[in-house]
């Protein structure tokens, strides 16, 4: 068992070094972005270089285990407390940086958009697929060297080791790509199906509720279910990585803590649970995501507090946030102080939402937000107002 086991870790070993060896080319990239930025801090454009530099990371989503979709959201967001301050300079006297606004912001929003749709859980590789060659991933002896390719996602520096690095990049992603697109060869995993068993000419096998496919193994009626291993628990998480404080699967735990902030640090709260959590000091966005009866107090934030796919949240600012965003959650209160009453509150596709002003000392009055709008045309527009049954 041992020996096992030993096998096991060297391989694992020699499959993050050559991770590592392939992706390291596009984080050397986003570390130059990030230098350049901090080499150029008295240029006018310094807020454009901010915002590029805060969201490059988002390209090292791929090395992200779970859930790719919102690590790429948090670095836009990073992204947006800077490009607001672009839009306020700029807006009113040459339209090319709002553009160039809308344009950026976009890349992030169409990236998020392609993991949703076919990398919603991170990666997955063919375990029994062709290997590379070792000969792609050295450089091409012979001709000029052909333009690379456009560069795909890689990890952000934090993610990577002291490895040697490799010479030819687009090789590299000549193998990577080697490995996706096998074409017809996928195929050849799918098991026949004879004339006896199509239910479209046999109405016998119809009339029998699939009783004929008994024999197969479930994996073969439902691929994309039995691929899919039994989800298991995962350890509780709150720690500091990079940038960003991972706070994930924390269960009945009342005390948590987060001091020593930074200004451009963000806070991530993952799939927590009848727990309470504290953000002390001044930072850059917090997102709550898949939480259940959650309790969230922390002072100020400077981009955005992002509420999504959540229960039963009691949010409470003690000192300012712009804006706060709540999205498909059942359940939330918010509780404002004296000094965030300017607030933007943002709702979609949630229900049972209310704000809490406060009154005096210690009380607090409550305001629902509407679930519930009327649309009407009038004459050159179309203009929605909350009905008055949803308050």
């Amino acid at each position: 068992n041992s020996k096992i086991r030993q096998n096991m870790q060297n391989h694992n070993l020699i499959v993050r070094t050559e991770m590592a060896d392939l992706l390291r080319p596009l984080s050397d990239q986003i570390q130059e972005v990030q230098n350049f930025r901090e080499k150029n801090r008295g240029s006018r454009l310094f807020n454009h270089l901010s915002a590029v530099s805060e969201s490059i990371p988002a390209l090292g989503w791929v090395a992200v285990c779970q859930k790719p979709g919102p690590y790429v959201k948090e670095m836009n967001d990073a992204a947006i407390f800077y490009t607001n301050r672009v839009l306020k300079d700029y807006k009113d006297t040459d339209p090319c940086h709002v553009e160039w606004v809308r344009s950026y912001l976009n890349i992030w929003t169409e990236l998020q958009t392609y993991i949703k749709e076919h990398h919603t859980t991170g990666l997955f590789w063919n375990k029994t697929g062709p290997v590379a060659p070792p000969s792609l991933f050295s450089a091409s002896s012979g001709g000029p060297c052909p333009p690379p390719p456009p560069p795909p996602p890689g990890p952000p520096p934090m993610f990577m080791d002291d490895s040697p690095k490799p010479d030819d990049t687009a090789a590299q992603h000549s193998a990577l790509f080697a490995q996706l697109n096998q074409g017809e060869v996928i195929t050849k995993g799918l098991k026949h199906v004879s004339e006896e068993q199509k239910t479209h000419k046999n109405p016998n096998v119809r009339s029998q509720g699939g009783r004929t496919h008994q024999g197969s193994p479930a994996k073969s009626q439902n691929p994309s279910t039995s691929a899919c291993a039994p989800a298991k628990k995962h350890s509780p998480v709150l720690e500091l990585e990079g940038k960003k404080w991972r706070v994930e699967h924390q269960e009945k735990s009342h005390d948590l803590v987060i001091e020593e902030t930074e200004l451009r640090q963000v806070v991530y709260v993952f799939s927590c649970s009848n727990s309470t959590l504290q953000i002390k000091g001044k930072v850059n966005s917090i997102i709550v995501d898949n939480c259940k009866k959650l309790g969230l107090v922390f002072d100020s934030v400077v981009g955005i507090v992002e509420i999504i796919n959540s229960r039963d949240i009691q949010l409470q600012v003690m000192g300012k946030v712009p804006t706060i965003s709540i999205n498909k959650t059942e359940g939330c209160h918010v509780y404002l102080s004296k000094d965030s009453l300017d607030c933007e509150i943002v709702s979609a596709k949630s229900s049972e939402m209310n704000v809490l002003v406060p009154e005096g000392e210690d009380d607090y009055r409550e305001f629902p937000i509407p679930e519930q709008f009327k649309t009407v045309w009038d004459g050159s527009s179309l203009v929605t107002e909350p009905t008055k049954i949803a308050g």
